[in-house]
């Protein structure tokens, strides 16, 4: 199918395979609201692709993103494309699913991270909801790495104060500061304390990671719930 180019979310595939390049464009381009704007085959390329898409005014809002690249692997290319442009979702693409990678991959600013065998349903989804401000882990590597986040023998979840947890809910939620503020009726100042404080109260360093900590201590569902079950 033709995308509308006018309503269609714009995407850019990283990977170093030209095979697997090929594989992903084949069944991105077949989805109606998917419009694939470009191919690198590295995370420089990717940077490079990416200021030029900018300057074209056709930047993309979500890129597929390979992880293990050279020279400039997917990990380091996620970081700089997010503090480069913020509004563009990065949903990681690898065929590890060890913790330590999928975890350097949300502190750099993933949205997602999905393995390479995934059916291309599970691969679509995961940008749309990426573009949706939602966290979408692989089933695969979900429970092992929310259960990695705590080996403590209590309950993390009793230093929050009522408002912190709800906090906390709109977080995992995929809440901005401004829609935590405008949800709770605070200022947007007064939202970012919170989350910095919820962030430092349970002791890990993204607001991912304290989704994901929700997640492991009932507070909301888990992401994607009814694949992961």
């Amino acid at each position: 199918m033709t995308p509308d180019s006018a309503s269609a979310l714009r995407v850019l595939v990283v990977d170093d395979h030209e095979v697997v390049r090929r594989g992903l464009l084949a069944f991105l381009e077949s989805e109606s609201d998917l419009e694939v704007v470009g191919v690198a085959a590295g995370g420089q390329e990717a940077l490079e692709s990416l200021g030029r898409l900018d300057s074209e005014e056709r930047r993309p809002d979500l890129i597929l993103m390979d992880l293990k690249m050279a020279p400039m692997d997917g990990i380091e290319a996620t970081r700089r494309i997010r503090a480069r442009y913020p509004d563009v979702e990065v949903v990681a693409l690898t065929s590890f699913p060890d913790k330590e990678r999928v975890s350097a991959a949300l502190e750099a600013g993933a949205a997602g991270y999905i393995l390479k065998d995934a059916n291309p349903d599970e691969i679509t989804a995961a940008l749309r909801a990426a573009h949706r401000g939602e966290l979408h882990l692989d089933p695969a590597v979900t429970r092992p790495f929310i259960a990695s986040l705590t080996q403590q023998g209590y309950d993390l979840m009793s230093n929050l104060t009522p408002r912190e947890r709800e906090v906390l809910r709109l977080v995992s939620a995929g809440k901005t500061n401004k829609e935590i503020a405008r949800e709770l009726v605070i200022s947007e100042r007064t939202a970012r304390t919170h989350v910095s404080k919820v962030i430092g109260k349970l002791g890990v360093t993204s607001r991912t990671q304290a989704a994901l900590l929700a997640v492991r201590e009932g507070l909301v569902p888990p992401p994607d719930s009814d694949e992961v079950d």
